[in-house]
């Protein structure tokens, strides 16, 4: 049986530190699909159909890395997708401790939903798109933490 994870996130933006953890998720899954879901306590930065096409430009020819959106529960998403695991990456301890709580939930809502951390690696420990979406509001290069393929100023346009 194909080895299907959904990593689910907001992206906005998508970083270092996320696609990392995706690359690394292919050693053990055989297909990840990053998908990016509605967060009702959000209010999105970038535009969805930007940050999907940022996503797919930077796994461009990677055949087992799908890019989608959902506006669901995600527990739902993975019923529908076929994907018996999550993929999340944890920065620090606080991280685990939301996370986990989210992995409980979830598992409550499906049994047969397993959840794997990876831990970031430590060059990639600071950055999250909070901090990366102050420097580029106040008009600082963030270019240094979201991946080569991701063209910040493309969105200004």
């Amino acid at each position: 049986m194909e080895k299907i994870a959904v990593f689910p996130g907001s992206f906005d933006p998508f970083t270092l530190g996320h696609e990392s953890i995706v690359r690394r998720g292919l050693q053990i899954f055989d297909k990840i699909i990053v998908a990016i879901g509605t967060n009702t306590d959000k209010a999105d930065y970038f535009p969805l159909e930007t940050r999907l096409g940022w996503i797919r430009k930077v796994f461009a020819g990677e055949p087992r890395i799908e890019v989608a959106s959902y506006n669901s529960l995600t527990v739902d998403f993975c019923k529908k997708a076929g994907a018996r695991f999550l993929l999340r990456g944890l920065r620090t301890a606080a991280d685990f401790e939301y996370e986990r709580a989210i992995a409980q939930v979830n598992h409550a809502m499906e049994k047969d939903l397993e959840v794997v951390f990876l831990l970031t690696l430590p060059e990639h420990t600071f950055i999250n798109s909070t901090l990366v979406r102050e420097v580029i509001k106040y008009g600082g290069d963030a270019s240094k933490f979201v991946p080569a393929a991701i063209d910040l100023k493309e969105a200004e346009k």
